[in-house]
Formats: C-alpha cells, sequence, structure tokens
C-alpha cells in the first residue's frame, strides 16, 4: 500500500461501520485519517485507538448535511496536516419505507444526508484540490444505486444521485485537473443503516438480509485498493456483495 502512505484521508460517517472501517485500514498503511461524525465520543475513541497503534488521527464533529460544516472539515484538515488527498463521503441514512406512508421528514433527511452531504463535501474539497492538482474523492452509493425495490423508492433515488454525481465529476475533472474519483456501491454490509428504519416490520426484513451480511472490512479493502493505485489509474466503480446475495 504505498500510494496510501502519507496521503490525508477525509472520512465522513466514521463514527461506525463502513467509515470506521476505512478509517481504522488506512490509519494501518500509514495514511493520516481525518474522522467525521456527529457522535463525538465515538470519534474521540476511534482516533485514541489508531494513535494509540501508532496511526495518525483527528477528528471533527460534522453534519455532512451543512455546507458551512463541511468547508470548516476541510479547513480543519488542512490545518492538522497542510493538505487534504481524498475524501471518502461515506455517511448515509436508510429509513426505509413505503411512498404511501407519506414519511416525508425521512425522505427529507435522506435527500440532505445522502444527496446534499455528499455535494458539500465535493464542493468543500474540489477548491482544494484543484490548487493542488490532484485528489480522489470516494463515493459511497449501493446496490440500491442500480435497483429499485420496494420500500427502497426514495433511498434508490439518493443513491442513484450520487452515482451519476460521481460520473459527472470524473468527466469534468479527472482530464482538467488529474482529480481521480472512485465510487463503491456495497451490497449487503453489516452496519448501523437498519437502525435508521421506523418500520417494525420492514426492519424485521432488513434483519433478516442481515443475515447473509458481509463485514464493513471488505468495503474498507475496496476502497484501500482504489487509493493505492498509481496516479495514472483511475479505479472508478466497485460492485462488493456477499457472494450469496442473488440481487
Amino acid at each position: 500500500m504505498e500510494h496510501v502512505q502519507n496521503k490525508v484521508v477525509i472520512i465522513t460517517g466514521a463514527s461506525s461501520g463502513i467509515g470506521k472501517a476505512t478509517a481504522s485500514l488506512l490509519a494501518q498503511y500509514g495514511a493520516k485519517v481525518v474522522l467525521a461524525a456527529r457522535r463525538e465520543e465515538r470519534l474521540l475513541e476511534l482516533a485514541n485507538e489508531i494513535n494509540t497503534k501508532g496511526g495518525i488521527a483527528a477528528y471533527l464533529k460534522t453534519n455532512v448535511s451543512s455546507a458551512e460544516e463541511m468547508n470548516k472539515l476541510v479547513q480543519f484538515a488542512i490545518a492538522q496536516y497542510g493538505r487534504v488527498d481524498v475524501l471518502v463521503n461515506n455517511a448515509g441514512i436508510m429509513p426505509l419505507s413505503s411512498l404511501s406512508e407519506l414519511k416525508i421528514e425521512e425522505w427529507d433527511k435522506m435527500i440532505d444526508v445522502n444527496i446534499k452531504g455528499v455535494l458539500y463535501g465535493i464542493a468543500a474539497v474540489l477548491p482544494v484540490m484543484r490548487e493542488q492538482k490532484s485528489g480522489h474523492v470516494v463515493n459511497l452509493s449501493s446496490i440500491s444505486g442500480y435497483r429499485v425495490d420496494p420500500t427502497a423508492a426514495v433511498y434508490s433515488g439518493t443513491k442513484f444521485a450520487v452515482r451519476a454525481t460521481t460520473e459527472g465529476l470524473r468527466q469534468e475533472e479527472s482530464p482538467a485537473s488529474g482529480i481521480r474519483t472512485t465510487l463503491i456501491s456495497p451490497g449487503v454490509t453489516n452496519t448501523e443503516l437498519a437502525e435508521s428504519i421506523s418500520s417494525p416490520e420492514i426492519k424485521s426484513w432488513v434483519a433478516e438480509m442481515n443475515k447473509v451480511a458481509i463485514s464493513p472490512d471488505s468495503i474498507a479493502r475496496a476502497i484501500a485498493f482504489a487509493i493505492n493505485e498509481p496516479q495514472d489509474a483511475s479505479v472508478n466503480e466497485i460492485i462488493i456483495r456477499p457472494t450469496v446475495q442473488p440481487t
């Protein structure tokens, strides 16, 4: 992992699941990780764990649905380590529901975190990366960004949007400024996403699916692989799911 070493990597949603696993793995490979999430006590615990093991980690409590806070996060990373090499837009929520339930507040939250959070992250790092003439934006989508299931209409919509945004960023920036993009789309993964589901019936159905879930470590390894490629190669898209997951 020679190309991961010493890179400054911002990771949103770093307090659990894929974000936490990615931060731990990249720090192990020598990256300087900047942890961001809303649960500050978990960020502190993870940062301490990484630093105790000889890694380099700093953290800032951040709400990705605030453009101002995302800008502060990027400036914090620069103040700590002098640059930003990678942004991992990992924060996301998945309060599944049928459209007929009219859970508009949950729709709004998904749009704010899953779409606006990604856009605000890009907006915060893009001027920095363009000035550096290098950088890497890793966006987390989902297999729900390729297909739609009942109860997942809005969630899928947000993940389709992440796919479109990532491809648009690639076309605009990679040839001109050398900024690389990677879309990571996990299948069923053992994370806390289901905890935001308010319907007991749907939560039970998701829990049944999670019996075949893969570890967040698998997604972390995919992210590390993409970051580790040399500058002249860009891993644009990875789908990773349980071997036994049919769709």
